[in-house]
Formats: C-alpha cells, sequence, structure tokens
C-alpha cells in the first residue's frame, strides 16, 4: 500500500490534462507536490487556480522543466535535490502526440516524442530511484497509454513509446521490488485532454479527425482511478471500461482484435 497523506509527490505534466485533475485528487488526499511542466506561467496560473479550489494538502513549489532532452532531466531533479526534501512518489505523466503515417512526421518531431514520453521518465527514473532504494521507500508511477498495447493507425511513434514505457516499468518493478519501491503503470484509452488535438501530417490527417468524441473518457474519472490503484501498488493498471475491454480482447481473442481492426482501417482507408 502507498500512504498519499503527507506524501511528498513530483508530478511531470502538471499542467495536461491527467496532469489537473492528478494535482487536485493529490491535495485531496493531502499530498505535498512539487509540480513541473514546460511553461512557467501556464504552471503557476495552474497552481493559483489549485489553491484557490482546494485547502488540503500542500504545493510545495512550481519547477518549469523542459523535459525533452538529457539536460533538461537533470535540471529537474537538482532542483528537487535542493529542497532537500525526500521524494515519496515521481509520477511520470509528461507526453505528447503526433498523429500521421510513420514517414510522413518530420523526424525531429518524432525524436522529440520518444525523448518526453520514453527517455524522460526512463532518465527520471534512474535519477530518483537510488534515493528510493536507500530510504527502501517510493513509488514510481509512469502514465502510458491503451496505445502501450496496441498500435493503432496513424499513431506508430507514439504507440512505440508507450510500449517501451510498459517494458520499463516492468522490469524496473521486478529490480526495486526487493527494496520496497513500488512502481506502477497506467494505461488509459483515448480521454478528454489536448493530447486528442495533437499535430496531424499527411494521408492520415483525416482519420485522426474522424474519431468519435463520444468514446473519449472523462480524465476526471480516469484519474480517480489511477490514485486508487497507486494506494494499491498495482504494477498494471487500466483504469477505464473502454482500455478493459480492448485490453481482454487483444490478449485473449487476438483474431477477433484484428479482424475488427482491419475493418476499422478499411473503412476509413485514406486516399492515395
Amino acid at each position: 500500500m502507498t500512504e498519499l497523506n503527507q506524501a511528498v509527490v513530483v508530478l511531470t505534466g502538471a499542467t495536461g490534462g491527467f496532469g489537473k485533475e492528478l494535482t487536485r485528487l493529490l491535495l485531496k488526499f493531502g499530498s505535498r507536490l512539487i509540480l513541473t511542466d514546460i511553461d512557467r506561467k501556464t504552471l503557476d496560473n495552474h497552481a493559483s487556480q489549485i489553491k484557490e479550489e482546494i485547502n488540503t494538502g500542500e504545493i510545495i513549489t512550481c519547477i518549469e522543466s523542459d523535459l525533452s532532452s538529457r539536460e533538461g532531466c537533470d535540471n529537474l531533479y537538482h532542483q528537487v535535490k535542493s529542497l532537500d526534501i525526500p521524494i515519496d512518489i515521481l509520477i511520470n505523466n509528461a507526453g505528447i502526440a503526433f498523429i500521421g503515417r510513420m514517414d510522413e512526421i518530420p523526424s525531429d518531431k518524432w525524436e522529440r516524442l520518444m525523448q518526453v514520453n520514453l527517455l524522460a521518465p526512463m532518465r527520471l527514473s534512474y535519477l530518483f530511484v537510488p534515493d528510493m532504494i536507500k530510504r527502501r521507500k517510493g513509488h514510481i508511477v509512469n502514465i502510458s497509454s491503451l496505445a502501450g498495447w496496441i498500435a493503432p493507425v496513424g499513431m506508430t511513434h507514439y504507440s512505440t513509446s508507450k510500449f517501451g514505457l510498459r517494458g520499463f516499468s516492468e522490469g524496473l518493478f521486478h529490480e526495486v521490488k526487493p527494496y520496497n519501491v513500488k512502481v506502477t503503470a497506467v494505461y488509459p484509452f483515448f480521454s478528454r485532454t489536448p493530447i486528442l488535438k495533437s499535430e496531424r501530417y499527411g494521408r492520415l490527417a483525416k482519420i485522426a479527425e474522424d474519431f468519435p468524441e463520444h468514446l473519449a473518457t472523462d480524465p476526471a474519472k480516469v484519474m480517480e482511478k489511477t490514485v486508487k490503484a497507486i494506494t494499491r501498488s498495482q504494477l498494471h493498471v487500466f483504469p477505464d471500461k473502454m482500455a478493459n475491454s480492448i485490453h481482454i480482447l487483444k490478449q485473449y481473442f487476438p483474431r477477433l482484435f484484428d479482424w475488427m481492426s482491419k475493418r476499422f482501417i478499411t473503412n476509413k482507408k485514406p486516399s492515395e
């Protein structure tokens, strides 16, 4: 079990759709938060607004950080260390996406995606885990995606990053378990967050625009289940019905899943 009351939490991607909900929920549980995101003004506005809404917990500080490089991750870690406060939970929530055929997305775009979505969680875990091992206490939470189990058309790079994050989470789980350090990986379906409005490129851009918004999940409900799973120290978490159903279909009925996927692709085949 992971105790959230008075737990010191580093939360990346704090101003995103999931980040905002996590901030609210963790404060309600009495956590003490170190919030980080790429834009300082947006981050400060977010923190000010949340403080007016919720009077439990504490926002210790806000740290502007660009996690698309090793230097950015190192800088965040050293700023946190300078606070001289042991970290109980690291939530790797920051993430970006692009829609398009693999060869039609500019290389600088998808390389940055891999840096933020996969290498940043790995780098930050590399930096924070040794302190947790010494204390025999800690929890790493990686917000992956259902795209870490399936690879939708037009999301090859995004899925690659999330598949990698799933593997990293599972391997890390086994390595730190003897030291009482927990690991949780979360696989939500597409939710009503800004990531649904990601940049689109080439022939597959139209397919992304046709995604039925009524299927998108409520980020507040998704994060409620996520936080409950964190307290239970679950490794793999499917926090909504759609994610859980598709995962089961993919795992136990792969031929049916492949048939349904092919029909979907055929119905939305882009013109040459």
